[in-house]
């Protein structure tokens, strides 16, 4: 292939690792005396991949020897490139198998490197590890051995404990942990046979596959409840269930008085109408909105965010546990949160009828609702009334009630600032939120969508418009750069847009996705179709597949889904230490101090706060795949209509329509074998055919739920399924 060519096939495009190093090296040796950073690359091979993605092929390429750093993220050429089976030296997140072999996710790449059991040595699912990578002659895929663990992801884990005469074990729960932990006898805990317990990892016996050694530090009682099981959720995604007792310590020393030196260095807006709008049962309330006229008719509305870092100080005890924990985390049936309850609850949360301490971004509109002013800074607020979602609902649907006339024109503004955001290019996704009512012993008696209304979207357009202001402001205050937490959202991936196109297609919807714009423009449609077309409901989770996922950087690329191109997190700093962070940060420059933290330190924080963010969201759905299954348990040899969810290659899930409970079609029930196309949106008999495709409609019948699997067996019923579609 010529180079003019090779050009042409990646101009506008995101290209894979492999190409992008062979790209990266024609372009160092057709200009072998210039110096490039990651943002000249992307410029001048007009591509679409991140600086992330580009940065990691570059130290891949410095690691082969073929580029050489010389600081400042600059590389020249070296003059050779090195065999592709030199090792390498990668960074990555470990993604454990049941076997115990694993594949390394590495940022930025699109390959995951295959380590065997026998090189994983000693790491376990979750954890940061730094490997050594090649690729063997004649392969395209990747190997690697696990050099040394850089974090764990956890160190304690729940499993059942099975005692011996000279030590016992504990067998842990999780299916992508191979290994059982050692238990000596002075270490038990008063634990017994067949109990379920809290074990600690103390002591690893070098490289290899053997048992560690741990100490039990809970027991739980005998298995088989649902408290158990969302308790392992938590440990088993490395969440401490309690606070050290120092954080606990440090938390109960402050006191509900408001300091009169901190009146005396704050606005004082505790006169100004405010109120909350929350879930009703919350109880950590992060967020007020504030509204009052000025005397040349302008309305000033305040977004009034608790003021954790007034409480929360650097190198404390409070601080550490807050960042390691780095987010609360919601399950079904309960909160695990990242602050002590007499913050989180109590003197953070900005309860109704209490004055509080807050850090504000004031908002001034003129009469036709544009924005002329803003203004940031720590306030005392006081709230009037707290409304739970519904209460709020009523009043703007209504017209009447507490704060009629405030909402009415808050709401008036908020539909203005949304209506800006789609025209800027933002994608209107509107993802199923799957809720549950329980009864006292947290059992699932009924399962339901969460419907947003009006007054959920005022409260979201008002936080996003606070979280992109300030993003802006900081990246605009001043230069050299002031190094900051940003909440960014790369382009969509090309090839799998693509795929997802040719699919939709298929079922007659014709997409234009040459551009990113084209992409949201067409992705907005899609939303638009959705509230009369169910097939088209079912293309939104695969539309979102495509997508980059959300995370936290000190380098800047914009958030492609909000069409923002500043954005931040801080209007949640009770549940999200990103926004302590921005907190921090933003009040120093404030302050006109020429204040710069490290900007290599903010960046591996912003990697582990995204870290502990992915683990939250998988305890999060965890626990509502459990009470899914607890839920349908009830319901084994009864019929539901369902659609196709997604296709692998041993079967078909199947999400039932009313419940949204998801389980799975062996394709060994269907009597032949089938051929997963590539993409995995349809799946072809190689007998008969026959094809299922996602979104299609089915009739199922459940043959089995497994809490402990949190699994739910079905049956397809030909018949039935080939009457709906006909």
């Amino acid at each position: 292939m010529s180079k003019k060519k090779s050009f042409k096939k990646i101009k506008g495009q995101k290209i894979p690792t492999n190409i992008l190093k062979k790209e990266i090296i024609r372009l160092f040796k057709k200009h072998n005396d210039r110096r490039y950073n990651a943002k000249q690359i992307i410029k001048k091979l007009k591509i679409e991949n991140s600086k992330i993605s580009v940065n990691n092929a570059l130290d891949a390429l410095a690691e082969e020897e073929a580029l050489k750093h010389i600081g400042q993220g600059k590389f020249r050429f070296n003059g050779k490139v090195k065999s592709s089976t030199k090792r390498a030296t990668l960074e990555g997140i470990v993604d454990m198998t049941r076997t115990g072999a694993a594949y390394i996710v590495i940022e930025g790449q699109d390959d995951d490197v295959h380590v065997s059991q026998k090189y994983i040595n000693n790491a376990l699912h979750g954890d940061k590890v730094r490997i050594r990578s090649w690729t063997p002659s004649g392969r395209r895929k990747a190997e690697g051995e696990v050099e040394e663990v850089l974090e764990r992801a956890t160190s304690h884990f729940i499993g059942t404990m099975s005692k011996s005469t000279r030590f016992s074990f504990v067998m842990p729960d999780r299916e992508n942990m191979p290994v059982d932990i050692i238990v000596y006898p002075e270490n038990l805990n008063n634990a017994t046979d067949g109990d379920k317990v809290v074990v600690k990892i103390t002591k690893w016996h070098g490289n290899g596959i053997k048992s560690p050694v741990g100490e039990i530090t809970s027991v739980l009682g005998k298995a088989g409840s649902s408290d158990i099981e969302m308790k392992s959720i938590l440990i088993n995604n490395g969440f401490n269930l309690d606070f050290p007792p120092a954080v606990i310590k440090e938390a109960e020393q402050f006191r509900d008085v408001i300091d009169e030196s901190e009146v005396a260095i704050r606005r004082d807006m505790r006169s100004v109408t405010t109120f909350t709008i929350d879930p009703h049962d919350a109880k950590d309330f992060d967020d007020a909105l504030s509204i009052q006229y000025l005397d040349n008719g302008n309305c000033e509305i305040g977004v009034h965010i608790a003021d954790v870092t007034h409480f929360v100080r650097p190198g404390t005890a409070l601080d550490k546990e807050a960042y390691t924990r780095s987010t609360s985390v919601y399950l079904v049936d309960r909160v695990l949160p990242m602050l002590p309850e007499n913050l989180s609850n109590g003197l953070c949360s900005l309860r109704p009828n209490e004055d509080k301490y807050t850090f504000s971004a004031v908002f001034t509109f003129d009469k036709s609702d544009k924005i002329v002013d803003r203004w940031f800074g720590k306030t005392l607020t006081h709230s009037d009334r707290r409304f739970a979602y519904e209460e709020a609902q009523e009043v703007i649907e209504s017209g009447e009630g507490d704060m009629a006339e405030e909402l009415k024109v808050m709401n008036r503004i908020a539909k203005k600032l949304r209506k800006a955001k789609f025209k800027n290019g933002a994608i209107n996704f509107e993802t199923e939120e799957v809720k549950f009512k329980l009864d006292e012993n947290a059992v699932p008696i009924d399962v339901y969508v969460k419907v947003r209304k009006e007054a959920h979207l005022l409260i979201e357009d008002f936080m996003l418009l606070a979280n992109k202001e300030v993003a802006k402001f900081v990246a605009n205050k001043e230069k050299p750069e002031i190094p900051f937490i940003y909440r960014v959202h790369d382009e969509p991936n090309p090839d799998k847009v693509a795929e997802f196109a040719r699919f939709a297609l298929e079922l007659g919807i014709k997409m234009k996705v040459d551009t990113p714009k084209q992409i949201a423009e067409s992705y907005n449609l899609l939303s638009d179709m959705a509230d009369d077309n169910d097939t088209v409901k079912m293309l939104q989770p695969i539309a979102i597949r495509t997508m980059s996922k959300a995370e936290y950087t000190s380098e800047n690329i914009g958030h492609y889904g909000l069409a923002f191109d500043f954005y931040s997190h801080f209007t949640s700093p009770i549940r999200r230490y990103s926004d302590v962070l921005c907190h921090r940060i933003l009040y120093k420059v404030l302050s006109g101090k020429n204040y710069r933290v490290n900007k290599d330190e903010l960046e591996d924080q912003c990697r582990h706060i995204s870290f502990q963010e992915r683990k939250a969201m998988d305890s999060e759905r965890e626990s509502i795949k459990y009470k899914q299954v607890e839920y349908i348990e009830k319901n084994v040899g009864e019929t539901f209509e369902g659609i196709i969810s997604g296709i692998i290659d041993r079967g078909l899930f199947i999400e039932l329509k009313v419940s949204k409970c998801e389980g799975m079609v062996s394709f060994d029930t269907l009597g032949e074998s089938f051929a997963v196309a590539e993409g995995r949106l349809k799946a072809t008999g190689n007998r008969t055919g026959k094809e299922y495709k996602m979104g299609d409609t089915v009739s199922v019948t459940i043959t089995g739920a497994d809490l402990q699997k949190r699994q739910i067996d079905m049956r397809l019923n030909v018949e039935e399924e080939e009457e709906i579609n006909w």
